[in-house]
């Protein structure tokens, strides 16, 4: 059966069906077009569009159908044309005349849009609920290794000693600032699209207030053109998905790195790594290569969203059936890698000794050393220029700044004393560094309590 089949003379084409139909993908969204349509009814008995006994009959009758959809005693059709066809039928089938009017003040269109709102809503809630999860464990492994010093980088060089427990709580700030860019993109979707019917509304007194408070929104859309034709929601939603994906990669990249023999700074539990086929000794990364990897679909899902809007008129266009497989991908790719990552990390070895030596080879207490002089009263820019010299001096002769003798300090500046030692030792360059979101350790675990705190507040919320 085709909704629309009353105007045309003869059946759709069946490849041209197959194109058409959304089934395969919008299906998903079963109970979300029954919840939709529940309260849609609801609101239509209430105003008194349909009675009251119809209304009853529409909504035991939905209700009766979404319990064998989870049950598995009904089966979706996958020859419907989508899944608002599907239910609609089988509501129709069930309890006859009355289920035909429960389309009465509704569009296809707006009832597409409520039913991808919903679905993003509980979607992202989703989304928020495994990156707490991941920004968690990640306090807990930085709390764990907050006094653990490691070389920071710049240019993928050896810059500053800095601690791991420092290095991962960056990611927990990406991460909660993802949290954060999900809950902006629901608080814009979260206003009821239905009402808008094709796009100019109806003359049905309908109360839209109603509908949006059974349906837990926070208002409705306030133009019916708008209201069909907005997908400025998937958009954002994938936009923010794809920010976290970001941040997902780059901290995949750095694990690759990381449990490589070349840094050796972790290990990746077994469950987590794969071999070779051919050489015996290989323990890949391959879930983080595989998250780094994903990231690129979905900013393509991104990029298809908006290059699928860019030309629409107003109001609804059959291209907007292509927002839902892309919005789709990108959460559920999302979904995925964090599933395999949380994990991942959480059951990491980390190696502390090696970062500690990485670190001392690396003359990343060089800024200390040149602070040190600062502090004797010598301009910063004489000071830096006296360090470099040094470390070029080291280099030559295979020391580090902390082995090389106080004498060869003298030669090139007699205000070093023996202090520089104490002053360049790499637990000293980093628990001095006490600014406010610094590496020193106390200033570490104030950055894990912040964080704890927020996640705290928004569990509340």
């Amino acid at each position: 059966m085709k909704l629309w089949e009353g105007r045309f003379q003869k059946g759709l084409d069946k490849t041209t069906n197959d194109f058409n139909s959304s089934i395969s993908f919008d299906s998903r969204m079963y109970a979300e077009d029954i919840q939709g349509s529940v309260a849609h009814a609801t609101m239509l008995g209430a105003c008194g569009i349909i009675t009251e006994a119809e209304a009853e009959q529409i909504c035991t009758g939905l209700e009766e159908i979404l319990k064998d959809l989870n049950a598995g005693t009904l089966q979706i059709d996958p020859e419907a044309e989508d899944i608002h066809t599907f239910l609609e039928g089988e509501l129709t089938a069930r309890i006859g005349d009355a289920g035909k009017r429960l389309h009465t003040a509704r569009s296809r269109n707006d009832q597409v849009a409520l039913d991808v709102r919903l679905t993003l809503k509980k979607e992202a809630a989703g989304l928020i609920s495994q990156l707490r999860e991941l920004i968690g464990v990640l306090c807990n492994q930085a709390e764990t290794y907050a006094d653990a010093v490691m070389p920071g980088y710049t240019h993928l060089q050896r810059a500053q000693p800095i601690t791991f427990g420092h290095h991962l709580m960056a990611y927990a700030e990406m991460f909660l600032r993802d949290i954060g860019r999900l809950q902006d993109a629901v608080k814009r979707m979260d206003q009821l699209p239905l009402g808008s019917c094709a796009l100019a509304g109806t003359t049905y007194p309908i109360d839209r207030g109603m509908t949006a408070r059974l349906l837990g929104f926070s208002g409705v859309t306030q133009n019916s053109l708008d209201g069909v034709a907005d997908r400025d929601f998937c958009v954002e939603l994938a936009a923010a998905i794809s920010l976290a994906m970001v941040h997902l990669s780059r901290f995949s990249e750095e694990i690759i790195l990381w449990c490589s023999w070349e840094f050796r700074f972790i290990e990746l539990d077994d469950a987590f790594s794969t071999g070779s086929s051919i050489m015996p000794q290989k323990k890949n990364p391959d879930i983080a290569e595989l998250v780094r990897g994903k990231s690129g679909r979905v900013f393509g899902d991104l990029m298809g969203l908006l290059t699928m809007l860019k030309g629409l008129p107003l109001a609804y266009n059959k291209d907007m059936q292509e927002d839902k497989e892309a919005i789709f991908d990108a959460v559920d790719t999302l979904r995925m890698c964090l599933t395999a990552f949380i994990p991942m990390v959480a059951t990491m070895r980390v190696h502390p000794k090696t970062m500690r030596a990485a670190a001392a080879k690396g003359f990343i207490n060089a800024t200390d050393c040149a602070d040190y002089l600062v502090g004797k009263g010598i301009p910063f820019r004489d000071a830096y220029k006296i360090t470099g010299k040094l470390v070029a001096m080291c280099i030559a002769s295979g020391e580090t700044l902390e082995t090389l003798p106080l004498a060869e300090y003298q030669a090139l500046c007699p205000q070093f004393g023996p202090d520089v030692y104490d002053a360049i030792s790499l637990e000293t360059c980093v628990t001095g560094r006490t600014s406010e979101g610094g590496p020193a350790p106390q200033k570490v675990r104030q950055q894990i309590k912040r964080v704890q705190e927020v996640l705290n507040v928004e569990n509340t919320d």
